[in-house]
C-alpha cells in the first residue's frame, strides 16, 4: 500500500467528485491533505468526513491563490479544480465563457503551480504534481471547444513544467479521464442521444467512477511512479485508442 509518510499535498477542487475521492485516497495513504475550493461549506463537509485541512480560494484570482499558498510548505499538488463551461461549437461559442474556462482550468492550475512550487523548491525534498486534464485534450469531442481547449493547454503546462522542474526532482504529470458522472458533467452526458453513441465507441463501454480516477492520481504522486514525469495518462476505457 502507498504511504506518503505525512507529506503535505494540496488538492484543488477537493470538495468535488474526483477531488473528493482523491482526498479520501490520500488521507488513507497517510498524506497530510489540504482540500481547497471556493465553497467553505462544501470544504467543511469533506473535512468532517476525512480530517483534512481546508483552504478556500478562487482559482480565477491570482491574488487569492498567492495569499493562500504563501507560507505553506507543500510536497505535492493535485490540480483538480475546474469549470465545465458550455456545450457549444466554434461558430456559436460565448467568448466570455471560453475565457472563464481557460482562466480556471489552465491559468488557475498554472498559478497554483507557480506558487506551490516555490516552497517545494525551497524545501529541497522534491515532490509531485498531478494535473487533472481530460480525454477532451486528446481527441475532438462535439461541443467541447472551450473545455477541450483548456485541457489541451493544461497538458502543455504539464509537459513544460515537467521539463523545467525535473532538476528539482519535482515530477509533473496529467491524468486524462473519460466522463465521470459528477455534477459538472451529468447534465450533458446523461442524455441518451449523447451517451449511447459515445459509449458504443468506448471499448469498455461504461462511465468511469471517481475512485477509478483517484487511484491513478495517487499512483502518479507516489514513489512508485518515481521515474514518470511529463506524461498525459488516459483513463478513458480505451476511447482514445481508436
Amino acid at each position: 500500500m502507498t504511504d506518503f509518510n505525512g507529506r503535505t499535498i494540496l488538492v484543488t477542487g477537493g470538495s468535488g467528485g474526483i477531488g473528493g475521492a482523491t482526498v479520501r485516497h490520500l488521507v488513507k495513504a497517510n498524506a497530510k491533505v489540504i482540500a481547497s475550493g471556493r465553497s467553505q461549506t462544501a470544504l467543511d463537509a469533506i473535512a468532517k468526513e476525512t480530517g483534512c485541512r481546508t483552504l478556500a480560494f478562487d482559482l480565477a484570482s491570482e491574488e487569492e491563490i498567492r495569499g493562500a499558498l504563501e507560507g505553506l510548505d507543500l510536497w505535492g499538488v493535485v490540480n483538480c479544480g475546474g469549470f465545465g463551461g458550455e456545450i457549444a461549437t466554434p461558430m456559436d461559442t460565448d467568448i466570455a465563457i471560453f475565457d472563464k474556462v481557460i482562466s480556471i482550468n489552465a491559468r488557475g492550475a498554472l498559478i497554483v503551480t507557480k506558487y506551490a512550487t516555490q516552497s517545494m523548491v525551497r524545501l529541497g525534498k522534491g515532490g509531485a504534481i498531478v494535473n487533472v486534464s481530460s480525454q477532451a485534450a486528446l481527441v475532438a469531442l462535439d461541443g467541447h471547444i472551450s473545455y477541450g481547449s483548456s485541457k489541451a493547454a493544461l497538458d502543455n503546462i504539464t509537459r513544460v513544467s515537467a521539463l523545467e522542474l525535473g532538476k528539482y526532482n519535482i515530477r509533473v504529470n496529467s491524468v486524462n479521464p473519460t466522463v465521470v458522472m459528477t455534477p459538472i458533467s451529468s447534465g450533458h452526458w446523461s442524455q441518451p442521444h449523447v451517451a449511447e453513441p459515445f459509449l458504443k465507441n468506448m471499448p469498455l463501454g461504461r462511465w468511469a467512477t471517481e475512485d477509478e480516477i483517484a487511484a491513478p492520481i495517487v499512483f502518479l504522486l507516489s514513489d512508485a511512479a518515481s521515474m514518470i514525469t511529463g506524461v498525459s495518462l488516459p483513463i478513458d476505457g480505451g476511447y482514445t485508442c481508436r
